[in-house]
Parts: C-alpha cells; structure tokens; sequence
C-alpha cells in the first residue's frame, strides 16, 4: 500500500529529515505531487515542514536517496523560479475592487452543480438583461458575481441530471421566485471571459445571501463566509488520509493531474480547507452532497464529508480499472489465440502437414469428381478446371472467390452419370402397388407398363405423367409409391403458387444470394441422375413480374429438350432425359396448352362406395387406432357405421375428410375408455415380449411398417395383411418357450393376474360404434339425400352432374307460369352459367320440335310460359350435358306424363336432336348408385369409357346408350320401349 512521507516522518524523522533534496527532485519530475504535498495551515505556517512526499517505496535504498538528493540540489534554483513565476502568472484578473468589498451581487442560478473556490465553470446567460449587467460590471472593473446552485423540485431525483428543460424553466424566473429556487450558500466567482452567451466563472470564497436587493437582474447582499479550525492532529491525520486517497486516484486518471495543475496555477498552494474544496469538486459525488461540503465552515468536518466522496471515487476507479483490465484480457487473449493459430499454420505448411485453405479447398473439389470423371460429361470437367484456376488465383478475403467457391461446390456435388439401379420386376412392382394402394388400377397398370418398357429395352427413358383427380384421392401418395416400386429415389416439391422462374431454373450467379433451381437442388439431395421427381399443384402454378413458370416448365418436361437443361446458375447442360415426372393436378383445365401437351394425363376419379369401406377398414381404422392407443378388443365400428359415416358426412372422391371422421370417432372413444380408468401403458413383462417378438419376425415387421410408413392425409392408400408364415411360426415358439419360465416362476401370481384382468374387462366394456350412435361421435349428418322424390313427379327430371368432389344427382324442375295465346316463353333460374343456358335454349327448341311431332294437337309450348328451375339455387352450375334430361322435363309438363321411376340421364343435345358425348362418365355412374338410381342413359359415343369401369360400379345398373332424344323419348314415357341395354 501507498503512505503518506508524513507518516513516515513522524515514525523515521530521521529519514525524512535526510530526504528533502530526493523530494524535490521527483516533485520537479511529479508536478502533481508537489502541489498536493504542499499543505499549509490558516496562518501561513508550513504544518508539514517545506514538503509532504508521498513514498511510493518505502524500502528505497540509500543510494537512491542520494542521488535524488544530489539531483534536487541541482534544481533547487529552477524550483524556487517556477514557484515565483506560477504566484506571478495567476489567471485572476487583477481588479481595481476589493474584493472584501463586493458585499452586493448579481445572483446567477446553477443547474447542475455548485462552484467551488478555485475552479472554472462555464455557464450559459440566455437572459440579455442579465448577460448586459454582467458585462458592464466587467467593464468597471469589478468582475464578480454569486453563483448559487438551484434547489430541486419535490419529487425528483437528485442523482439525475437536469436536462435543457429545466434549465429553461428557471430561466423563466424572476425575482422572489428564483430567489427562493437558489441555495443561501453559494460562491463568489470572478468573471474571467464573455463570449457571446457563454460566461466562464472562477471561484473565489464562499458566500451567504442575506436579502434581494433588486429583482431583476436578481441581485443579493452577501455576507463573506471564513472557514474556521483546531490545528490538532486529528485535521492532519484527516488530510494525511485524503492526500493518500487522493495519490491512490491520481494514478489512475489523468483528467484529475489536469485539475490539480489548473487549480495551483489560480489559487496557490494547498491549506487544509483548500484541499476539501479540491476533492469535492473533482470527485462525480451529486451535487447535494457537494453543496453540503460547500456550505459546510468547519474544516475538520469538510475534510470528512471530502474524504467520503474521494473514497466512493476511488472504489469508482478501482471498479473501472477491473473492467478495462477485464477487456483487455480477453483481448488480448484472442490476439494471442489468433497470433498463435496463424504461426501454428504457418509451421505446418513449411513441414508440409497442413496446406492454406484455397489449396485445401482445391484438393477436396479434385477428389470429389475424381470418382465421377468417368462418366462426367467432358464440357462440364472443363468448367471445373477452369474455376479450380480462378480460385487459385483470387484472395481469399474478395467476394468473387466466395462467389467461385460456392459454384464449384455445386458442380462437384451433382450426381453426374450416377443412375440407381432400378426394378424391372414386374410382379414385384405389381405387389407394392396393391400394399400401399387399393384400386388405381389406370395408374398400376401404366406403371407396369413402363417396367415392361425397360425390361424389354434394358434401359428406361423417363417420361412425364400427370395424375388429376379431386382432392383427397392419394394423387401424391402414390408418388412414393411409384419410386419404391422402381426402386428409385423419391423428390417431392410443389409449385401451387409459384410465381418466379428463378425457382425452376436458378438464379444469376451475379446475384447476392444466389442458388440453383428445384431441379439442380433435388440431384444433390437424392444423389441420383435419374429420380422419381413428385411436381405438385402443377394447375395451380401463378403468373408475376418475375416470369412465367409455366413456360420455365416447358424445357423441363419436353424430354427432347431436358437431355440439355440449362440451369442459370450452373450455365451447363445437365441430362434429366432419365428423371421420371409425375405431376399431380386437380383439374387440367387451368394449364397451360403447350404444358399440357407434354403430360401424359392419368384421371383418377374417385373412390365409389364399397372402395371407402376398403379403405376405412384395411387402412385408415388400422392406422387411426394405433395412433390412438386403442386395443382392437376394446372397441368395435361396424360396418353399418362406416357406411353411414360414408354416405352421410364424407360424400367426396377422396378420402381426407373420412380420415378426419375416424380420427374423430378415434379419439372420443380414447377419452371414453381413460373416463372408465382403462390404462394401455404396458408393463416391462410385456415390453420384453414385444422386443423378442420384434426380432424374430424382421421380415414381417418390416413389410408392415412399409405398409404405413406415410399415413398422408393425401395417402388414399391401403395396407394389405401381408405376413410371413415362418416369422409367425417363430413368433409362436418364441411365446410358447416363454410360457413355460413364467409358470415355473410364479404361478400364484399368474392366477391373481388372472382374476384381475377378469375383474378388468368385467369393469370395462367394448365400445360398439353403430350407426344408432353414430351421431354421437361425429355430430348430426353433413348430407341428406340427393334424391328429394320417390317417384318424380310431372315436370322433374333427374340429370348427373360432374364437380371437382366428384359426380352428384340434380334435378331439373320446369313448372309453367302462365297460359296465353302466342305468349310462349321461358325463364331460367339457379345460377346457371352461359353454356347451361343455351342449353336450355336449345332444350326449349328441340322441345316444341319432339312434342309437334308427336302430339301435333298440343300447343303447349307456342301458349304458356315456362320456368326452369335447377336446385340447389345457391350453387353455380355450367355445362351442356343438361340438355336432354331439359328436353324431357319440359315434355313432361306439356304432356302431363311423369318420366319412369328411378331414371337419371346426361347428354349434350343438338337442334337437330342428336346427343353428343359427354365427360365423367365414371363419377356420374357412382352418383346415380349413390341415389339408388336402376336406369342410366348415356350418349352412345360414352359406351367405350363406361366399359372400362370396374364391374363393381356397373353391377345392378340398367344403362342404356343413345344416339338421338326419341330414343330417350321412348325409354322416358314408354316403358316398353328396347333399346341397347347393359
């Protein structure tokens, strides 16, 4: 620790008494020292001899002691010329007032802190009136004022200092009222400059206001306060303690050895009261605490109140020197890590173990396409070389190498002539076909065509087919399956909304963030030239300022174009002519010709009745009560209750929403059981089992979870029961051997297990779902039945509709309005579109044709106004395959014969008569057995699509195929009319 020399005086007088010389030579190196160390007493007196010396060593040999002696002796003569020269240059304008005389001045405010004697402060005068009084007493010579620190307002902060706002609010006041915001105590200061607004003050001595004189400017008698003090040991051991607080924290700060030279330079030596005045002020004490020392007359009690705040400021200090040698450890510490990285680099390529990163860059582009040289193609292993020189040639640190490094990353990843081998098994593709999905037969069998293809070939081309369908009908899902079938690699990504070209053929490598397209990312995450690639929502593809991707798609999906795919980032040709495209789409109609003409387009209408019931039994029961922890013993949905659940809430083609239903029911029937206190959590008895089950049968676990590795909701796909006989067999021994330990080991506890499953499955009964209770589960029923009328009554007719969910029944409704003579008319309602509404122009037409010629009495049509009326009004409908189900509903009024019963027909109809073919002629068949329709008229160019219907939808169906409406006339209102029948 640091002692004061007086200390040490008193303990070695000896020592110090030797020691004058030494002082005064590291006084002239330490000016900061000397003037601290100068303490003089009230009368004059030096109270600590000529000098204090603060010993920074206090074991300092003799012979240093003599030389700073012999050194001091030499400088004596400079020191006492500096001291002379520093008492005659004081920065005190000498004035012709006295300034025991200045008993009236002008009162100026201090916000932030008070001033104490010997120190400047520069204030700012917004006031002219008050700046103007200032400077005419400057120019009589008599440059003083009182500076007293402003009181706070109740309620704020001292250790806060005041902003500009409350500046100006006492600068708004005057008089009384400012008086009594300002402290009594203040400081005499000298006006030493005025620039502009910006005073500066030097303080002098302490005052006191005893009254106001004038109001404005403020201007107050004083009375000139003297400090007073015991010259006792306890003030020198006070101020002893204060110098060595103060040598402590003069070390540390440079703007405090600042302070301590400008104050001896204006006031002179240090005496007791002059040094509690000099470390208040210094020290960030707030100013209530300083205007405490500044009010305070008892120097003893100053020096306290001093030595207080010093010690706060050196524990400040202390606190600051922790932080900064903190930080400048730890940076230090990462300048040693990093010097010492880079001499360890350095070291290592001089013994050759170690290579600088852009040749270690080199080296491992070189060996990635080392195994791919020969079967890359000789223009791309020339772009590498290229860019491999480039690399070597740029600086680490610029961005074209950042820029250089990323593509040659991407050029030496792809799977450049890297094929997966692929199945041509023909009944092995068949059998994963039917485990993962039930029916699609049009899509199994295209794809076994394409194995048969490459069988035959040796090698498959890839081709691009387009799967539409509604929703729900496991369009994606069967994707996967595809791949698993050819044993390729399966990459999925959609483009619904796509609305940047960029994404299919990359971007600029100019461009800030650049990266390759969909198809350049999905090589390198499959690892395969010749992938299954999934395109998703390709109807849905959007249009916008950065291209059409449409278009994009047209050099993708041509496979005489993709055997050179150009991507914009890579800007080399890249072979896709092996890649297998599926797209999927729920309607064609929004895209694109050109894109359309590419895709070989598969539809998948939908799923009939008893093909749901396949599904919800085989597949998503099966998954829906794993998921859910339910055993099959403890719940049972029976058929009636899966058919209403069919018909009554899950009416579309596919099957999400039926999914959703069973999960539903699923999962009322897990709170139901955990409600009666049944707990599935197995026990670690049967958690053995299950482990030695699992490895004795790997083959037949693993095809089951082949079987439902993807519950989708997309997956409209069925598990069959595939097994292997010899992994039951094993399952059984592996069972029976364990059964024989567990009876030799306890058979008493077997039979109280025994009769607590009994009690349990008494306690607990099956939950039976039937459709009785079927409300319950999934809410009252979201359809009611299509079919409104028993037996259609005179003027309604029963037509098939097609929509994106599928096939529906509409009826036709055609009612007259009005009769007269030559008023013949027709009004259309139902939001019916353009093309349904010539329909029923046409209709109205060839109506009054059928029925001239064969009621030729009849004027039905030339006299009365008819309405026709499609329900559900609130639905729009279009489509021209209304018009003969029209025609005859209108016949039907004006002849007053209701058409046969359980009779539904479609078919676009000509002025002439003729019936032109129409589309969904599958999903209109399943409508019609939906509604419990017998008789079915179809166009006769239709015969061919409803041939290749499964016979499983034609079963019970009387269908008939017409050529022109009198045939239809004739099945409609003549029921011993034969025509070709099915």
């Amino acid at each position: 620790m640091l002692r004061a020399a007086a200390a040490a005086a008193a303990i070695f007088p000896a020592r110090v008494a030797a020691a004058p010389a030494a002082a005064a030579a590291e006084e002239l190196r330490y000016p900061l020292l000397r003037v601290i160390g100068t303490l003089r007493g009230s009368r004059g007196s030096v109270l600590l001899g000529r000098r204090v010396r603060f010993c920074s060593n206090s074991s300092a040999s003799d012979s240093e002691v003599a030389a700073a002696d012999a050194e001091a002796n030499a400088e004596d003569a400079t020191v006492a010329e500096e001291e002379a020269g520093s008492k005659a240059s004081s920065a005190i304008v000498p004035t012709s007032t006295n300034i025991d005389d200045c008993l009236s001045v002008i009162a100026l405010p201090l916000p932030h802190r008070p001033l104490f004697p010997g120190f400047y402060m520069p204030i700012y005068v917004k006031d002219q009136k008050l700046l103007q009084a200032l400077i005419e007493n400057r120019k009589r010579s008599a440059p003083y004022a009182g500076a007293f620190l402003v009181k706070d307002e109740e309620g704020t902060d001292p250790n806060i200092v005041t902003g500009s706002d409350s500046e100006k609010s006492i600068g708004d006041l005057k008089g009384k009222d400012l008086l009594k915001r300002l402290h009594e105590v203040g400081t005499l200061a000298q006006i030493t400059s005025i620039q502009g607004d910006q005073v500066v003050l030097l303080g002098h001595r302490r005052l006191q206001i005893t009254e106001m004189v004038e109001e404005d400017p403020l201007t107050v008698k004083v009375d000139h306060l003297k400090p007073y003090n015991k010259d006792d040991d306890v003030i020198k051991a006070t101020s002893f303690e204060v110098i060595s607080t103060l040598r402590e924290v003069l070390r540390t700060s440079s703007l405090w050895k600042d302070h301590v030279q400008t104050y001896t330079q204006h006031i002179g030596d240090f005496n007791y009261q002059r040094l509690a005045d000099f470390g208040a002020a210094i020290s960030g004490a707030n100013k209530l605490l300083c205007q405490e020392v500044l009010e305070e007359l008892d120097v003893y009690k100053r020096l306290k109140f001093t030595l207080e705040l010093v010690k706060k400021e050196m524990e400040i200090s202390k606190l600051q020197q922790s932080i900064a040698k903190a930080i400048e450890e730890k940076i230090s510490g990462d300048q040693r890590r990093y010097l010492l990285n880079e001499q360890l680099k350095a070291i290592k390529k001089e013994l050759g173990l170690e290579t600088d990163d852009k040749t270690a860059l080199s080296a491992k582009f070189r060996e990635r396409i080392e195994s791919k040289k020969d079967r890359c193609p000789s223009h791309v292993l020339q772009v590498i070389e290229e860019e491999l020189t480039k690399l070597q040639l740029l600086e680490a640190s610029s961005s074209e190498f950042s820029v250089t490094r990323n593509y040659l990353d991407w050029l030496t990843v792809l799977p450049w002539g890297n094929y997966s081998d692929e199945n041509f098994d023909v009944h092995r593709a068949q059998k994963i076909l039917d485990e993962d999905h039930y029916g699609l037969s049009d899509v199994k069998e295209r794809i076994l065509e394409f194995i048969a293809v490459g069988k035959l070939r040796g090698t498959s081309q890839g081709k691009i087919i387009c799967l539409s369908g509604p929703p729900g009908v496991g369009k994606t899902s069967i994707g996967r399956s595809i791949a698993r079938a050819l044993n390729r690699q399966f990459y999925r990504f959609s483009v619904g909304g796509l609305a940047d070209v960029a994404e299919i053929k990359g971007h600029r490598r100019t461009y800030v963030g650049a990266m390759p397209g969909k198809m350049v990312q999905c090589l390198k995450s499959v690892g395969t030239a010749n992938p299954l690639v999934l395109i998703d929502e390709i109807d849905k593809l959007g249009k916008g300022h950065s291209g059409d991707p449409a278009s994009a798609l047209l050099e993708l999906l041509d496979p005489e174009q993709n055997v050179n795919f150009l991507d914009h980032y890579l800007d080399v040709p890249i072979d896709l002519s092996k890649v297998l495209f599926v797209c999927t789409a729920n309607v064609i109609e929004t895209i694109p010709n050109p894109l359309l003409d590419r895709m070989e387009i598969i539809a998948i209408a939908g799923y009939i009745t008893d093909e749901k019931m396949h599904i919800a039994r085989d597949y998503l029961e099966k998954n829906t009560r794993q998921a859910c922890g339910i055993k099959p013993e403890q719940v049972e949905v029976t058929d009636a209750a899966l058919l209403a659940l069919i018909e009554n809430y899950c009416r579309e083609a596919g099957v999400r929403n039926l999914q959703k239903h069973i999960e539903k029911i699923y999962r009322k029937i897990a709170l139901q059981l955990v409600r009666q206190g049944v707990s599935n959590e197995p026990d670690q008895e049967s958690l053995g089992v299950t482990v030695n089950e699992e490895s004795n049968s790997g083959d037949s676990i693993t095809a089951k979870d082949e079987i439902v590795k993807d519950p989708a909701v997309e997956d409209a796909s069925v598990a069959n029961n595939v097994t292997n006989p010899a992994s039951e067999e094993a399952n059984e021994v592996n069972l029976t051997t364990e059964a024989p330990k567990e009876d030799s080991t306890s058979k008493g506890n077997k039979k109280t297990d025994g009769v607590a499953e009994d009690a349990a499955d008494k306690a607990t009964e099956k939950v039976v779902v039937d459709s009785s209770n079927l409300g319950d589960f999934v809410g009252k029923p979201v359809f009611q039945a299509e079919r409104i009328y028993e037996q259609t009554p005179v003027g309604v007719v029963m037509g098939l509709a097609w929509t994106a969910m599928g096939g529906s029944t509409l009826y036709i409704e055609t009612t007259k309005v009005e009769e007269r003579e030559g008023k013949g008319d027709l009004v259309l309602t139902g939001q019916l579109g353009d093309v349904m509404k010539e329909s029923a122009q046409i209709a109205h037409t060839v109506g009054r044709t059928v029925l001239l010629e064969k009621e030729p009495d009849n004027h039905f049509f030339a006299n009365s106004k008819v309405h026709l009326h499609v329900p559900a009004g609130s639905t729009p409908k279009d489509g021209p395959s209304a018009g003969c189900t029209m025609i005859t509903s209108m016949l039907s009024l004006a002849m007053g014969k209701p058409v046969k019963k359980d009779l539904a027909m479609t078919g676009e109809v000509t002025l002439t008569g003729r019936i032109l073919p129409i589309g969904g002629v599958k999903e209109k068949t399943i409508a019609a057995r939906r509604s419990a329709i017998k008789t079915l008229i179809f166009p006769a160019a239709n015969k061919r699509d409803f041939d290749e219907l499964a016979s499983n939808v034609k079963e019970g169906l009387e269908v008939h195929f017409v050529d022109t409406y009198s045939e239809i006339y004739d099945l409609a209102f003549q029921s011993d009319a034969g025509t070709e029948m099915i």
